[in-house]
């Protein structure tokens, strides 16, 4: 029987989140969504339970309300690492779900990156 793309989508982000966890104790996490529509991103203490920062490409003062485009992940990075800097943060770790590495989601990264988050 085939798996549908969704059983697919959340057997990858149980097995990438579980080896991210076990590699990066004690950090946070740069957790990623992505949708058709938007984009968005926490930066997530996994101790504490507690969301330190947040981005979204939904936020109207980014200005790209609308929009789902490289250009707007990227962002939505440099948003991120902006308010992580603000929130007293220099690195985390890059849980990317089940997304892939690549498009939207790698430009967020990268964005983040050139924003001064160690990822």
């Amino acid at each position: 029987m085939a798996n549908s793309k969704r059983t697919l989508f959340l057997k990858r982000r149980l097995r990438v989140r579980n080896k991210l966890r076990k590699v990066n104790a004690g950090r946070l996490r740069l957790s990623v969504h992505r949708s058709n529509k938007n984009i968005s991103v926490q930066l997530i203490d996994d101790v504490k339970g507690v969301t330190l920062a947040s981005a979204s490409s939904l936020e109207k003062d980014l200005g790209i309300v609308g929009k789902n485009n490289v250009e707007a992940a990227a962002k939505v990075g440099a948003a991120i690492a902006e308010r992580a800097k603000k929130a007293g943060v220099e690195e985390a770790y890059f849980d990317r779900g089940g997304f892939l590495f690549h498009g939207k989601v790698k430009a967020l990264a990268d964005a983040a990156r050139e924003g001064g988050l160690k990822i």
